[in-house]
């Protein structure tokens, strides 16, 4: 479907949606934003909007913005690195018990999720005695932390070692999921936790900082840039790089933990570990991040808000919401998205606004058939909050075909 166009004599540069040719509803806000996006001097060719797109901090969530000599915090947001990862393990539908209670505990138990104490020593959502293997992993990243952390001390947090290999709140899940064969995968979200929030959250006031400083006047004062050559663009560009590291590996230890988990439920007489690499098909892709790539024959950063990358060939994940269906899609390398796709369904609502129109019991029904939490803590995540799935998917067929159609049968939320 070609994308519906927005422009006018106050952008710079046109915005271009992909929303099925209206079939998927972006409230008028997040478009707007959008647009004052597309006023800024070093925006290059257009903005593209993803069919999931809703308002945002700074910039839509759903957005893909090209920029050539500056780069603008907010529209990168403070979960930095944060993304999806998915895996195809050897069991079958067949294989998994009548219940999936004892699963989801077992899942609950490898992986510390949701928050508690503030963030502070007693969090539930972070180790209290860091595993070994993920102390190792830390020791991989702390070099880079220490330097950035000594250069910007307020970005350093307090538990940065205790929250690698954790799952955190809000829209991050670990599921299980059969796909169209009936195989099961496992699939999670999450990012870089609370050091991610603390880099971006940083570097956002500290452009606005400079905005003040130097009377630049903006449409919204989430769009404060760094210049490309100053200082701050290099530290924040080494912050951002190390947080998406943080995220991937986030990832990557959050999925060996539940797979053993996996394991051990429907193996418990064997003395079996999943290893990543025995799986045919492993997935792992970020969707708030930012990149230098080349696109229409000119070097730019790459800013993806909620967006995933899908060039010709990739494989990326497009999640729906708890209850719905999810996919593993292959992308096509559609230019005019600048190669990229949907991050997930996308909200259709506000999380207050879901918790004043669902009830439990609203939610029960929706999620019947999923082990999962059914309690009032979830209802802004319950599936009525989001978009149609199957629309969202149907308005970007020229930027990704399905490769695989997943359904939640176990979601962890934190």
């Amino acid at each position: 479907m070609r994308p519906t166009v927005y422009n006018d004599i106050a952008q710079r540069v046109p915005l271009k949606v992909w929303n099925g040719d209206g079939k998927v509803a972006i409230e008028p806000d997040a478009i707007q934003q959008a647009r004052n996006v597309c006023t800024l001097p070093f925006v290059m060719r257009h903005v593209a909007l993803m069919p999931d797109a809703h308002f945002g901090k700074g910039s839509t969530i759903g957005s893909v913005i090209p920029t050539k000599g500056a780069i603008i915090p907010a529209a990168v947001g403070v979960d930095l690195g944060c993304g999806m990862m998915a895996v195809r393990t050897p069991f079958l539908a067949t294989d998994l018990p009548d219940t999936l209670a004892p699963m989801r505990s077992a899942i609950e138990q490898a992986v510390p999720h949701g928050r508690t104490d503030e963030g502070g020593s007693g969090d539930r959502g972070a180790w209290g005695n860091t595993p070994e293997g993920i102390a190792q992993a830390w020791r991989d990243l702390v070099v880079g932390y220490e330097l950035l952390a000594n250069r910007h001390p307020f970005v350093r947090h307090r538990r940065p070692l205790e929250q690698l290999g954790t799952l955190g709140t809000g829209n991050h899940f670990i599921e299980v999921c059969l796909d169209e064969a009936e195989r099961v995968w496992v699939m999670l979200h999450s990012g870089s936790r609370g050091p991610g929030n603390k880099i971006g959250t940083y570097f956002i006031q500290k452009a606005r900082d400079d905005m003040r400083r130097w009377f630049i006047n903006l449409p919204d004062q989430d769009l404060a840039y760094l210049p490309e050559g100053s200082l701050l663009f290099d530290d924040y560009l080494d912050a951002v790089m190390w947080a998406q590291k943080y995220a991937l590996t986030n990832r990557v230890l959050m999925m060996a933990a539940t797979l053993n988990a996996v394991c051990a439920t429907l193996r418990p007489n064997d003395d079996f570990q999943f290893e990543l690499g025995d799986s045919e098909t492993a997935v792992n892709c970020h969707h708030n991040y930012v990149a230098r790539e080349s696109h229409f024959g000119e070097n730019v950063l790459v800013t993806r808000k909620g967006a995933v990358r899908a060039r010709e060939g990739d494989l990326g994940i497009i999640p729906g919401s708890m209850g719905a269906k999810s996919f593993i899609v292959r992308g096509k390398g559609n230019a005019d998205s600048f190669h990229s796709c949907s991050h997930g369904a996308g909200r259709a609502m506000s999380r207050t606004e879901a918790k004043r129109r669902f009830t439990v019991e609203d939610h029960a029904a929706a999620t019947a058939g999923v082990e999962c939490r059914k309690d009032k803590d979830v209802l802004d995540e319950t599936p009525g909050a989001y978009k149609s799935i199957d629309d969202v998917i149907a308005a970007q067929e020229d930027l990704i075909e399905v490769v695989h159609t997943l359904r939640q049968v176990l979601c962890v939320k934190g």
